[in-house]
């Protein structure tokens, strides 16, 4: 957790709406994943986005060490996820006569056998790298989503057109903006 994590719960436990909203959106794509991966609709995972989100501000103020926030929100995800798809599973007729209770591991949604520990700390690192990417300039922020996470990515021509900077700028800026990310990553606590 970052020191602006940090000091962003501290904030929310002292009552400050604003550190809540601005620690809501920060996880808000890490909160939408779990339920998506575990095979949930949108509207699913719009619902286990919320809940998990009602029972942080419940736990809050019982939250003592603020460094396994992550991994709290990404339990707790999947719990949300996997009652939710029991649920659902019952009320859709899912569950066939005498293949067991909602309890047993056949009840688990079908995603869920990819969220074994390594799927968590893949989850955990994936948040962690885009909390290094808000941490970035504008300039480098706008330069890396639009060369790794738009789709289709855009031609160096285009970056270079929308950034106004000369074409044969993009590869050594793209450069100094990874090795900003680099160190940035390197000071996070993980």
């Amino acid at each position: 957790m970052t020191e602006l994590d940090r000091s962003l719960v501290r904030a929310c436990q002292e009552g400050d709406r604003r550190a809540w909203e601005t620690l809501v959106h920060r996880y808000e794509r890490l909160l939408y994943a779990i339920p998506l991966r575990c095979g949930l609709s949108e509207d699913d995972a719009a619902d286990v986005f919320q809940t998990v989100c009602i029972k942080l501000l419940e736990n809050l103020g019982k939250l003592r060490d603020e460094r396994h926030l992550t991994g709290w929100l990404i339990t707790t995800a999947r719990h949300e996820s996997w009652r939710v798809y029991r649920q659902k599973s019952r009320y859709m007729g899912l569950e066939e006569e005498g293949a067991g209770d909602a309890g047993d591991a056949s009840s688990a949604p079908p995603g869920a056998s990819l969220l074994p520990q390594e799927a968590v700390l893949r989850l955990e690192e994936e948040q962690m790298v885009r909390r290094a990417v808000q941490e970035l300039g504008d300039r480098c922020r706008t330069l890396l989503e639009w060369l790794y996470q738009t789709d289709p990515t855009p031609s160096y021509a285009e970056i270079a057109k929308r950034l106004n900077v000369p074409i044969g700028a993009i590869g050594p800026t793209r450069a100094r903006c990874l090795q900003q990310l680099k160190k940035t990553l390197q000071k996070m606590d993980f």
